[in-house]
């Protein structure tokens, strides 16, 4: 018998999440039956829709999330014992299924690149910018595109890319360090927003003329100041909401409808699903290239031990994480 650990959703958040929102469980798996397969996890992801998705589960119901797994025991021949896949398993270490749902990872894989990168820039996070940035803000040679969050999962990818599409890439960051990793991957200006005098100033500063893309993934009062500087015809890309995700008051008040009306901005949500397909899988091939390539940098911060999953997740909301934050179970 294989016992599993499970993080279940004790009680649902109020503001920030705290450990004692969360609670541990072990269950004992029971033998297999033919047709079904026993994975473990080896690395985990926590990411912010996580925060408002937890909304939509009832409390002792398991954290949800994806995570890559290894066939540890097989009664599926599609599934030999050994086979690596992506799974919307949640956060536990053990899982029984029936093949359905799992996608085995790219036979294309090179041995050189961690596992943990189909959570990642080869994953995921990847998709969100890469679609995000060239599909939903339509970005092309000479556009300046301003990033927030932009040395996360999401932000750091798609100011990458946009500079492989010959855009001018400004970021913003919350720490210095996060600043440097961002100039360093050829941002062509990057600022510390928590100690900047002036937001207003400070995006000014970097483009004077204004912004043809805004990837959002902060929201709230950062998109306030930024709409009034988009340039006419802007497209903005609303990835995320970050900083309102905790927030338990009222929500600050949106940009003079008039900005969006004069300025023509053209303004889409949207999310990694909606690509699927041929286009999803030549999307993940040209992101796996340039970061073999070396022309995509990646950081991961990679917690280890399943039983921190919650603290990696509290981490991530306070912004801890440079880079892609997962989990090695």
């Amino acid at each position: 018998m294989v016992n599993a650990k499970s993080w279940i959703l004790k009680k649902h958040f109020q503001g920030s999440p705290t450990q004692s929102d969360f609670e541990l469980k072990t269950t004992e798996l029971p033998p297999l039956k033919n047709g079904e397969i026993l994975l473990q996890a080896l690395f985990l992801s926590v990411d912010p829709y996580m925060r408002m998705a937890s909304k939509k589960i009832k409390a002792g119901d398991m954290m949800m999330g994806e995570q890559v797994a290894k066939v540890v025991e097989s009664k599926n021949s599609a599934f030999p014992k050994g086979t690596i896949v992506l799974a919307l398993a949640g956060w536990t270490t053990h899982f029984i299924s029936d093949g359905k749902g799992l996608e085995k990872l790219p036979t294309w894989w090179p041995d050189t690149l961690s596992l943990s990168l189909a959570l990642g820039t080869i994953g995921m996070p990847g998709i969100t910018a890469y679609f995000g940035l060239l599909d939903i803000c339509g970005a092309k040679s000479g556009d300046t595109v301003l990033i927030n969050a932009a040395a996360g999962a999401v932000g750091s990818i798609v100011g990458q890319i946009a500079k492989l599409k010959g855009c001018k890439v400004v970021g913003a960051a919350g720490s210095d360090a996060k600043v440097a990793f961002l100039k360093q991957v050829g941002f062509d200006v990057a600022f510390n927003y928590k100690t900047v005098d002036s937001l207003e100033d400070a995006l000014r500063k970097a483009s004077p003329d204004g912004y043809d893309c805004y990837f959002d993934n902060v929201g709230g009062e950062f998109s306030n100041t930024v709409i009034p500087q988009m340039k006419e015809f802007g497209r903005v890309a609303v990835c995320g909401a970050i900083s309102v995700y905790n927030r338990t008051g009222q929500m600050p008040p949106g940009p003079p409808p008039e900005i969006f009306i004069y300025k023509q901005l053209r303004v889409e949500a949207f999310v990694f699903t909606r690509w699927q397909g041929e286009v999803r899988e030549k999307a993940l091939k040209e992101l796996m290239k340039w970061t073999v390539e070396g022309k995509i940098q990646y950081r991961e911060h990679i917690v280890k031990g399943f039983e921190n999953m919650p603290a990696a997740f509290m981490g991530l909301l306070k912004g801890e994480n440079l880079g892609k934050a997962v989990v090695e179970a």
